[in-house]
């Protein structure tokens, strides 16, 4: 019997090259190259921001279909990854001729301490954007016990990475058009249909469905993807992005189907049955960079010794 395609799912990044590239050798290490060669990689988004490396992590990621032309690459775009698109132009337009202005209202009360971008082009911006290129007025994020690198979103080092200053539009022009593409391309959601998992019980035949946050419990699942697939800008915050408790666990219509939910976002490892929530490193430079492979449910980080 043929063992079952590997599914690689890869948690936040956020700017730090070198823990991707040790741990994109350690899933080849532990996988074996036959197996890594043809298996299904699901990077769970978040890959800019907080680190120094955003340019050369989208760089190493843009690369992997041409190395890696029989792996199957499945690029979902995290929080973060939103606001850098809004910036630099790239999110498709909302539908009904409505602009993003619209959805700036719901959310202006917090403007002035976000300190949300004023530059050139901001009239045409989604939301996300403007936080995402903003100064923020207060200095410590009390959530996390670290200081802000330039925006609540730590932009920073993600404009920097690119040779511009914090919060500069000139940014639109430092990012190049094959980065913005990647950028435009990225998924909010991603289902597979037939997924293999280790369990007590023998190995399972599973849907999956990655999303960077999660699903929102008490709305239809159905209606979530169509939005989340139709990628609707309308909508000023993506909860299935940016979500937390609401999106933490699977939406009670899923536990009784068999579907793995797996995402990153939410700077913790939790494995709960079928929920995956895959981010240890939450851009943190202390913290590793973790994966979970399929069907063996084993995790795997830039810091395991694997390399001989």
């Amino acid at each position: 019997m043929s063992r079952p395609r590997r599914v690689c799912c890869i948690g936040d990044v956020h700017g730090y090259i070198s823990k991707l590239q040790n741990l994109w050798k350690n899933l080849e290490t532990h996988i074996g190259p036959s197996a890594f060669n043809s298996a299904i990689i699901i990077f769970l988004g978040d890959y800019c921001d907080r680190g120094p490396n955003t340019r050369e992590v989208i760089d190493f990621l843009i690369s992997l279909p041409t190395k890696y032309p029989n792996q199957k690459h499945v690029f979902l775009s995290g929080n973060h990854d939103l606001g850098f698109a809004a910036f630099v132009g790239v999110l498709p337009e909302p539908g009904g001729g409505l602009g993003f202005k619209e959805g700036w209202k719901q959310y202006e009360q917090n403007e002035e301490r976000e300190g949300w971008f004023k530059g050139d082009g901001y009239e045409k911006m989604h939301l996300q954007g403007r936080r995402w290129g903003g100064k923020i007025t207060v200095k410590f994020n009390a959530a996390k016990g670290t200081e802000y690198k330039g925006s609540i979103y730590d932009a920073a080092p993600t404009f920097e990475s690119y040779g511009v200053a914090h919060g500069s539009a000139d940014l639109v022009k430092a990012v190049p058009d094959h980065h913005k593409k990647f950028l435009a391309d990225l998924l909010w959601v991603h289902e597979e249909d037939e997924v293999c998992v280790e369990t007590n019980d023998g190995i399972k035949h599973c849907k999956l469905i990655a999303v960077h946050a999660g699903l929102e419990r008490g709305k239809k699942v159905g209606e979530q993807l169509e939005l989340l697939k139709a990628k609707d800008t309308r909508v000023p915050k993506v909860e299935a992005l940016s979500g937390r408790k609401n999106v933490w666990d699977i939406p009670e219509e899923l536990t009784e189907k068999l579907t793995i939910v797996v995402s990153g976002h939410h700077g913790k490892l939790h494995i709960d049955g079928l929920r995956l929530i895959i981010d240890e490193n939450g851009g943190l430079e202390s913290n590793p960079v973790a994966a979970i492979v399929l069907p063996s449910m084993k995790i795997v980080r830039d810091i395991d010794n694997l390399v001989k």
